[in-house]
């Protein structure tokens, strides 16, 4: 029987990648509450994932469901339309290229999530398919026009499963 990690190891494991899926799908100024609600959820469900889960997938599927609550979140607050929002501060020098950021999160959401989740999580598409709802071909295919669209909107894009640059 295998034996589960300590939890504080999951998050050091995983943490950057489930930061990288929350910066994906809702951009810089709402992610870090997303990953901490990702990882306060998940604490409290360890205990009882089996043992040989698929962590890292586990988590993914736990952030895109934060993130859809934030998206619902916004969705009701009011919008102020009389003046242009603050600029967001610069990210860190190691942080990710803002223009790329914002190219990602104007991606239609499906093709948003399977970008964020093949190439950002690293997740094979047919995890991809079990968190969206969907065929593995049908994520394959929101992956490759997301990526096709960053291509064109942002000349220079690189993606491997894993990364985007």
């Amino acid at each position: 029987m295998t034996s589960k990690q300590p939890f504080e190891t999951v998050v050091a494991v995983h943490g950057a990648t489930v930061l990288r899926v929350c910066r994906a799908l809702l951009g810089p100024a709402d992610a870090d509450d997303a990953w901490s609600e990702t990882f306060l959820s998940s604490m409290k469900a360890y205990p009882g994932l089996p043992a040989d889960a698929n962590v890292e997938a586990w988590l993914v599927t736990i952030a895109h469901r934060k993130a859809i609550d934030v998206i619902r979140a916004a969705d009701r607050r009011a919008r102020p339309t009389a003046h242009v929002p603050d600029t967001p501060a610069s990210p860190a020098p190691d942080g990710p290229d803002p223009d790329l950021v914002d190219a990602v999160t104007r991606l239609p959401a499906k093709q948003r999530q399977a970008v964020a989740y093949h190439y950002l999580a690293g997740l094979p598409h047919a995890d991809v398919a079990a968190i969206l709802g969907g065929s593995p071909d049908a994520a394959r295919r929101a992956a490759a026009d997301g990526i096709a669209t960053l291509r064109r909107t942002y000349p220079g894009v690189t993606a491997r499963k894993g990364e985007i640059r």
